[in-house]
């Protein structure tokens, strides 16, 4: 968590302290409730997990599925709205802003929420919906419906998203 803190505190110009970035900032307390959740999901207590998941979008407005796969230092900026889906997969370093979803278009057993992979940042209220893959520091604009893979480095914006610039 510490962790995840400190690489807020060095994003996010608004931070002024560790202690701050902890208290205050609602992204922590979500991932710490789905850490937990997540580790009970492994561990097969899906009722346990699922309850504290409730708790943590009930506390913080953010919901992750205790099910999703999620790396270091994600940093859910503000935070409101957002919601990560059960098969979801976020890399490290990646930033969400609020009201994004990461969500399903068909109702499947298998994979069906996207992969998120390093470094990428998605705007507010985007939406990326079903198993497509969104590449490695990518950026996804403001209110963005993305519906296809997006390749690494590329930035994305509209409904649907298309390519607007690639480096």
């Amino acid at each position: 968590m510490f962790q995840t803190a400190r690489s807020i505190l060095n994003r996010d110009p608004a931070a002024h302290s560790l202690l701050e970035v902890v208290i205050t900032y609602p992204g922590i307390r979500a991932l710490f409730w789905y850490r937990i959740a997540h580790f009970l999901v492994l561990r097969r207590f899906f009722i346990i997990a699922n309850l504290l998941s409730q708790h943590a979008t009930h506390t913080t407005g953010i919901t992750i599925s205790p099910q999703a796969r999620i790396g270091k230092r994600l940093f859910i900026d503000h935070g409101v709205g957002v919601v990560i889906g059960a098969t979801a997969i976020i890399e490290d370093d990646v930033t969400i802003l609020h009201g994004v979803t990461l969500g399903a278009r068909k109702s499947i057993t298998d994979a069906r929420h996207p992969h998120i992979k390093q470094g990428a940042f998605i705007g507010a209220n985007a939406q990326i919906l079903g198993h497509i893959s969104v590449g490695a520091f990518s950026k996804i604009g403001a209110g963005s419906v993305v519906l296809v893979d997006v390749p690494d480095k590329t930035t994305a914006v509209g409904n649907p998203a298309r390519i607007v610039e690639k480096k």
